[in-house]
């Protein structure tokens, strides 16, 4: 048995690797896109480090574009296998890549548009269009938690709760060969305790060998009642004291639904200021929605709120927009408000239009509540860039920049540590992959320090006998 690291190695998106027993039979875990500006990984979405149509299955640990991204690509190359994950990453997985889709036919149209060119299927073009998506969701078959299922002769699989967003999953691998069973784990994304909506991560079962996400492998986030008190105080030192508006770029799904989750909780308590909160992103909506569908996901706080509060993700004062005329409307106003728009590093969607109108004020706020890829716009204000360039003209940074990774729904270098306690005992070698080259250093240090055998960093392509 072998694995290869085909994305998120040594990077913290793009994750895909792949697992092929001496029969031959091969496992794809995970199939995401990239996103970031990296030279280094020019051509990553479209070239592939194995066949796609050899591949004999896809497993999938969530529906975050940076796992889920490239899989219509996949299968547009000809990958005619089954896709495998949970009923809610089933769901949210249709929304994600279908809006995914639309995105690029519509910069594919624009591009060749330039160019004078009427072929939208061009080498520069789309990745794949809504009819590749839509092939794609034919392969589909999903499962509960908890529930060991059959792949292959030779493989079981179980999906055990992640915490990370609505439906994702740690994925163990049961492996017959050669007379002997082999456990390989996968932890996709880390979740974290305690955290709003979604129950906390299960552990795996005992494996062999693991790979691990290691994102916020070198820090500790903030408590969750230090969170809130701080996200309070940025509300009322931006939309009250100074009268401006608060920008928060967040990712459609999860990151979402917990900030507005959170801002509910407020208005009930009568905390929240009497200002408009906007929701300026049709994924978000949408994603929302399939949130609603899936309570089995939900934790026993959200479970006891829904006791008193029938709405979650709804009260007095917000809005969810849709309708293109409705966010520039948004966009030229003045009053004070709160916006939540995707993307979360600002690198497309509708929230490059708010921070290209805002980030020059110094009445507003931008507040970046998760990872921030170094060379997307996000990732400049979170260095504290002077200046950042948008719409190919260079904004000056006048708008105050926050940063809270409190909100992230990875799991810190201690919460991903508790989360692997099980394993170190078990666990012949641990591979490290979704994060940075230091990052990843600073926390393989730590888990030998906590007694694992063997933790290993591996390269793009490199292939692993096991």
């Amino acid at each position: 048995m072998t694995i290869k690291f085909c994305g998120a190695a040594r990077e913290v998106t793009g994750s895909c690797h792949l697992i092929t027993l001496d029969s031959g039979f091969s496992i794809l875990l995970d199939c995401g896109l990239y996103q970031g500006y990296d030279h280094a990984f020019e051509g990553f979405n479209r070239k592939w480090l194995f066949d796609p149509a050899k591949l004999s299955c896809l497993i999938l640990s969530h529906a975050h574009i940076d796992h889920t991204g490239r899989v219509p690509k996949l299968v547009k190359d000809g990958f005619t296998g089954k896709i495998h994950s949970t009923h809610a990453t089933r769901s949210l997985s249709n929304l994600m890549l279908l809006d995914s889709a639309m995105i690029q036919e519509r910069e594919a149209q624009y591009e060749n548009h330039d160019k004078g060119r009427d072929d939208k299927q061009e080498e520069d073009g789309a990745l794949y269009t809504t009819q590749d998506v839509k092939a794609t969701m034919d392969l589909f078959t999903s499962y509960s938690y908890e529930q060991w299922f059959r792949i292959h002769d030779q493989v079981e699989v179980l999906f055990r709760d992640a915490g990370h967003i609505l439906g994702s999953a740690n994925v163990t691998l049961r492996i017959q060969e050669n007379g002997e069973t082999k456990m390989l784990g996968f932890t996709g994304d880390i979740g974290r305790p305690n955290r709003p909506i979604l129950r906390d991560p299960q552990p795996m079962p005992e494996v062999d060998f693991l790979i691990s996400e290691s994102t916020y492998g070198d820090r500790e986030h903030d408590s969750a009642p230090e969170e809130t008190e701080r996200f309070i105080q940025i509300i009322n030192d931006t939309c009250v004291e100074r009268k401006g508006k608060l920008i928060i770029p967040a990712f459609s799904l999860g990151r979402t639904q917990e900030i507005v989750y959170i801002l509910d909780k407020l208005a009930s308590a009568g905390r929240l200021p009497h200002i408009p909160v906007y929701v300026d992103s049709p994924l978000a909506v949408n994603a929302t929605m399939v949130f609603g569908a899936h309570p089995e996901c939900f934790d026993e706080e959200l479970t006891t709120y829904l006791l008193t509060d029938n709405d979650p993700f709804g009260f007095n004062g917000l809005h969810y927009i849709q309708k293109v005329e409705d966010s520039k409307a948004l966009a030229e106003g003045h009053v004070p408000c709160i916006i939540i728009s995707a993307s979360g590093m600002i690198n497309a969607g509708r929230i490059k239009h708010h921070v290209f109108n805002e980030v020059d004020k110094e009445k507003n706020t931008i507040l970046i509540v998760g990872y921030c890829s170094p060379e997307t716009p996000c990732g400049r204000l979170r260095e504290h860039a002077d200046h950042i360039r948008l719409f190919g003209q260079n904004k000056q940074v006048l708008a105050k920049i926050e940063v809270m990774d409190s909100f992230s729904a990875h799991g810190d270098r201690m919460e991903m540590l508790d989360f692997l306690q099980n394993q170190k005992k078990s666990a012949k070698r641990v591979f490290l992959v979704h994060g940075d080259y230091k990052v990843q250093q600073s926390f393989s240090e730590l888990l030998m320090k906590y007694g694992f055998a063997q933790v290993d960093i591996p390269t793009l392509g490199e292939e692993v006998k096991l």
